[in-house]
């Protein structure tokens, strides 16, 4: 039998905080709900472009596959609140969901704050009380959690549950707030690095292309000391000026570890729907075309405008090159190009950009069944705090959803 009135507080008014409050008031304990924001859901709302792709409709075992760092401790969590539950869960709280490409499950209004108004709706109308406030302590007494001190007043909890995300997006809240009251209570913190970030290229090249978005290519980032390809996919990535970020960037930089300039490079096929063969009859083809034409006005058809020119300094033959004298040999050298333009990587965009936080509490100190700290009694985590993360396609707010309902099942019953 649950019992009733158990007292807990929510630190945090993110994706895992809200459903922990919700599902431990709704077991009937009084539940506050500490949110230093003037809004819950800040990062929700940026999530997937402002449309928020909330999970990915995959089984247990393909999404702990898409977990690269301690996505085992997630057994537990994700089998007692899988993706499918999840989706359930928000289609009873009245929003309607469709599954993209990738399995990825967004809104069918498209809108990020549905999803905020939804999980708002629920809190509410389970009593969680909101309180506007900041943490700055755990108040222990004789190795007992009793109450959480905050800048306003002190909240006396039998339970506390701390899911103030990591420390990227800052603006949103996510500040590392989080670290500082698990370190009170003797955890490990793993030390945070950006995950799910943007990279950087030392390439002049990349400012010169800046705003241009590559769609459906192919992408593979290999490591120069051994020539072994630490990632590879297909999809959609942007230029930028510091380097490239988009999808499919964001997914490779999860996959890298300790970035030093020249370590990296990215190779990219600008046209992986053409073999090699293929490709060259393509050229022979726009050439031809072109016939009486400089080789630098006859790649409109091929390329986007902002990568001619990068293309064309590689490629070594003068710009005024009439097409109908290219060699056979430098038609060649074009393709090589064209289906392994590389980019150097010198390293990550600071972890304010990233979208999520790698690193966070110990996973080996907190329960995995439970949710709950191995090193203090009634205090439990969730999400982003901890230290697992995973790639794009919904996994890390599965994460923090799966957490967050074991966390508050846990601690209120």
């Amino acid at each position: 039998m649950k019992m009733k009135n158990k007292s807990v507080v929510v630190i945090g008014g993110g994706a895992a905080g809200l459903i922990a409050a919700g599902t431990a008031a709704e077991n009937g304990a009084s539940v506050n709900l500490i949110e230093k924001n003037n809004r819950v859901g800040r990062k929700i709302m940026i999530t997937g472009k402002g449309r928020c792709n909330i999970t990915n409709n995959c089984d247990v075992q393909t999404f702990i596959s898409n977990v690269p760092v301690n996505g085992r401790f997630l057994y537990s969590a994700i089998n007692s609140f899988n993706p499918w539950e999840a989706m359930n869960f928000f289609e009873s709280l009245g929003l309607s969901l469709k599954t993209e490409r990738g399995n990825r499950v967004f809104p069918i209004s498209d809108k990020a704050v549905d999803v905020v108004d939804s999980l708002n709706g629920y809190i509410e109308q389970n009593g969680v009380k909101l309180i506007n406030d900041t943490a700055t302590a755990l108040v222990i007494n004789n190795g007992n959690l009793c109450a959480v001190k905050c800048k306003g007043k002190t909240y006396e909890a039998d339970c506390v549950i701390v899911c103030c995300g990591g420390k990227s997006y800052p603006l949103t809240g996510s500040t590392g707030d989080g670290y500082t009251l698990a370190k009170q209570a003797g955890h490990t913190i793993i030390t945070p690095k950006p995950s799910l970030v943007p990279l950087e290229s030392c390439d002049s090249e990349c400012k010169s292309m800046q705003g241009l978005s590559l769609k459906n290519v192919s992408l593979k980032i290999i490591n120069r000391s051994n020539g072994k390809t630490s990632y590879s996919d297909f999809g959609d990535m942007l230029f930028t000026h510091f380097g490239m970020s988009g999808p499919m960037i964001l997914s490779a930089s999860s996959h890298l570890r300790d970035i030093t300039a020249g370590k990296y490079y990215a190779e990219i096929d600008l046209k992986p729907a053409l073999d090699f063969e293929q490709l060259d009859k393509r050229i022979r083809h726009d050439f031809t075309e072109n016939s009486n034409k400089d080789v630098s006005n006859s790649f409109s058809k091929l390329l986007p405008r902002k990568i001619i020119i990068p293309v064309l300094k590689r490629w070594g033959v003068p710009f005024d090159k009439k097409c109908n004298v290219i060699t056979k040999e430098e038609r060649r050298k074009l393709c090589e190009i064209l289906k392994a333009f590389t980019v150097d990587i010198s390293g990550f965009r600071p972890i304010e950009e990233a979208i999520i936080t790698s690193g966070g509490v110990k996973t080996t100190e907190i329960n995995p069944k439970t949710m709950e700290s191995k090193l203090l009694n009634n205090l439990y985590f969730a999400g982003e705090v901890i230290d697992c993360d995973a790639y794009t396609g919904g996994f890390n707010l599965q994460i923090a959803w799966s957490t967050g309902r074991l966390a508050g099942n846990s601690a209120s019953i």
